[in-house]
């Protein structure tokens, strides 16, 4: 697409990849990396178990996030009965934040979670954890039941509640933790392909001398404001579904 003589590509063109060998592409490849980086920063974070205070970024980011994952997501949504769930939560958290900020990144310059499939898969992993979870501590004629019937719903409109607290308990949720997820890093991935790509058109036109400046500066503003997406986002993600693990544990909270 051609807008004021600036080439506009569709978007397709920026998130759909051939490819390569093995089948792999680039949100493959950054799905990989993802993973490769979660692995090896508590790998190498956790060498030195012993020690008293943490040394170097490894080991503090590492013990700086399994903190934040089990004081501000376990302790606040599920309880200490929760802290069982703090290695997968702890994985899940930096798994998502490493596959976003690769939208920053030169390059690569894509957020893999732009692409639904991984995001409906993870939604769908915690649609099973917590409904296994759910079974397990209330048995499963409790826990449908629990999760069905609010107590103290009026009898007039007893089936009607019980039909929308099925579809959002057992429907709605994973569908609305793979969209917003995949949404919102879609969303921002285009905007910092259309202000780059404006920003280039307009570095290029001579009359537009003095705007350019500006439209690179918005540009580097909303770069850094992708990071926050790409931490909020993971963020959001992680603590969601320890709300829907505690919710299935701790059906009277």
């Amino acid at each position: 697409m051609n807008l004021l003589g600036v080439d506009v590509p569709p978007i397709s063109h920026v998130t759909i990849f051939e490819s390569g060998p093995l089948g792999l592409n680039k949100t493959a490849l950054i799905y990989v990396f993802a993973t490769l980086a979660t692995i090896l920063l508590f790998v190498l974070g956790t060498r030195r178990k012993d020690a008293l205070v943490p040394a170097g970024l490894l080991q503090n980011t590492a013990e700086s996030g399994v903190g934040f994952v089990r004081n501000q997501v376990i302790m606040q949504t599920i309880g200490a009965d929760g802290m069982v769930f703090l290695p997968y939560l702890t994985a899940l958290f930096f798994f998502l934040f490493f596959s976003n900020i690769t939208e920053i990144i030169p390059g690569v310059q894509f957020p893999a979670n732009a692409r639904f499939g991984v995001p409906l898969v993870l939604a769908m992993l915690t649609w099973v954890i917590y409904n296994v979870v759910g079974v397990v501590k209330q048995g499963p004629l409790k826990y449908v039941k629990n999760s069905i019937i609010p107590p103290g719903v009026p009898k007039a409109i007893l089936p009607l509640v019980v039909i929308i607290e099925f579809v959002s308990t057992f429907l709605v949720r994973p569908f609305s933790l793979m969209v917003r997820l995949f949404a919102n890093m879609l969303a921002g991935h285009l905007i910092l392909v259309t202000f780059a790509v404006l920003t280039a058109g307009l570095w290029a036109l001579k009359v537009t001398v003095v705007i350019a400046p500006f439209s690179f500066a918005l540009l580097v503003a909303m770069t850094g404001f992708e990071i926050l997406v790409s931490f909020l986002q993971a963020f959001i993600f992680t603590i969601l579904t320890a709300v829907y693990i505690g919710s299935s544990m701790h059906p009277d909270h």
